[in-house]
């Protein structure tokens, strides 16, 4: 059965990349009726962020990602680790390292100078085990592990094969002076004892392979598949950063972005179909996902691409669902929100132009305000013109003898006027629209009134006439 996981360390957001790993590993397992596991390296307790495992599990439930497991959590299994980190000491596969940050820091500093590859300089390698036992009770020490001066090779699932040599990489601390484990033993001692059989991640682990091979072998384990996405990229091609715009998960919810939306989009951030179809349904995605099916080359982040399917799918969605999503924005703007069947009208008029969910209270505000706010350009270039204020007192008059103040009749009697007056519709339409909604741009002019209300409509109408 295929396993695999997703294991984030709780140091703050989640990032989009993360989420791609997430998803990637998602699909897969289901695609292959295997399961999806969640883990929580928290081994590093100085970038540890309270909060963060919460907000976590929040996201990847709004992700509609359901894990298969109780999470994992790496801070509860010290023990475990140490059992494994003492078993590499008694077979010489590991050993103590009593260097200080110091000492470490002008060593690294002499092979800078020296132009030199930055790597651990062996000196605590040379320590017998009665020297390295006796230090151990009067000093604190990190284990660092034996890297081999051997070629070590895997096949990518994703790349073919990759070669390292283990002459060039450092000998790498596997257990710290707190007592938790670093990553790399962590994560292999994890995957192993939960069966992972794929490690899909981003490509930055790439170079982290050789260590976990090596330890795989120590163990006398058999290592998973290993499967490296690519980088993501901002459109100039640099490493997607939050210096070029939102990269938390967060960013995107909080914006007003449907989450079927932001996981298609990121579904197609590395992987694609023969037939370069780009709106996914979640089954459809389970359905088509295949490693085999994804690049090597970075893969670009555009925003615009993800605006543009998000507003794709707001347009799929029933009004009675869209408004249901678009409330907690309403709200957060500060307008009421008890009619939801008013609010479905409002937003059944501009669902054409919803891009994000954030959008909805700027383009219905002028439903929900008394006092609004004329855009001063509408102001001048329309209702400032010759002859548009007695067109405008007229109208007023003929909608204040409308009975029934309905689309088709406020329609019939607005074009009736325009004709009476030899005018184009234009010269009435913009103005009136204006007038009653502080813009030169909106829904349909005659359902946009008949929805504000007869009462609001010459309010307004007037209040423009009297300035």
């Amino acid at each position: 059965m295929v396993i695999v996981r997703f294991a984030p360390s709780p140091t703050g957001y989640l990032h989009i990349g993360g989420l791609r790993t997430a998803l990637y590993n998602y699909l897969f397992a289901r695609h292959n009726k295997g399961k999806f596991l969640l883990r929580i390296e928290d081994t590093d307790r100085t970038r540890y962020v309270e909060g963060a495992v919460e907000e976590l599990l929040k996201i990847l439930n709004w992700c509609g990602l359901e894990y298969d497991n109780t999470p994992t959590i790496q801070s509860q299994r010290l023990d475990i680790y140490k059992k494994h980190v003492n078993e590499l000491l008694e077979k010489d596969f590991a050993y103590r390292c009593f260097c200080t940050p110091e000492r470490l820091e002008e060593m690294r500093n002499i092979q800078i100078a020296k132009k030199q590859p930055s790597k651990y300089d062996g000196t605590c390698k040379k320590l017998s085990k009665q020297e390295s036992d006796k230090m151990a009770s009067e000093k604190t020490f990190t284990v660092r592990m034996k890297m081999l001066a051997e070629e070590i090779s895997f096949n990518d699932v994703i790349r073919g094969e990759v070669k390292f040599h283990g002459s060039l990489i450092d000998d790498q601390i596997i257990l710290k002076s707190d007592g938790y484990p670093t990553y790399h033993l962590a994560n292999v001692v994890d995957d192993h004892l939960t069966g992972i059989t794929h490690v899909i991640r981003g490509e930055e682990w790439l170079s982290s392979t050789p260590k976990h091979i090596i330890l795989y072998k120590y163990f006398n384990w058999t290592h998973p598949a290993f499967a490296h996405l690519p980088l993501l990229l901002n459109p100039d091609k640099s490493k997607l950063s939050k210096r070029q715009g939102d990269v938390a998960v967060e960013d995107y919810r909080d914006k007003g972005f449907l989450q079927e939306a932001l996981i298609n989009y990121i579904s197609l951030l590395g992987w694609s179909t023969e037939d370069s179809q780009q709106i996914f349904s979640k089954e459809e995605l389970v359905e088509k996902f295949t490693l085999e099916r994804c690049g090597k080359s970075g893969a670009i982040f555009d925003l615009q691409k993800l605006i543009w399917m998000n507003g794709e799918y707001i347009r799929k969605l029933s009004i009675e669902e869209l408004t249901r999503r678009a409330i907690p924005f309403i709200q957060k703007s500060g307008f009421d929100v008890s009619d939801f069947e008013f609010l479905k009208k409002c937003i059944a008029l501009e669902q054409d132009k919803i891009k994000t969910l954030s959008d909805v209270p700027n383009l219905i505000v002028f439903f929900l305000k008394d006092d609004i706010i004329y855009d001063e350009k509408a102001m001048l270039k329309v209702i400032k013109k010759e002859g548009v204020i007695e067109i405008l007192k007229n109208i007023t008059d003929i909608y204040a003898k409308i009975q029934n103040f309905t689309t088709q009749e406020i329609e019939n009697e607005t074009r009736k006027y325009a004709e009476s007056k030899s005018l184009k519709t234009s010269q009435i339409f913009h103005p009136v629209r204006v007038a009653v909604s502080g813009r030169t741009e909106g829904p349909s002019l005659f359902h946009m009134l008949e929805l504000l209300g007869k009462e609001k409509v010459l309010f307004r109408l007037n209040k423009i006439i009297g300035e």
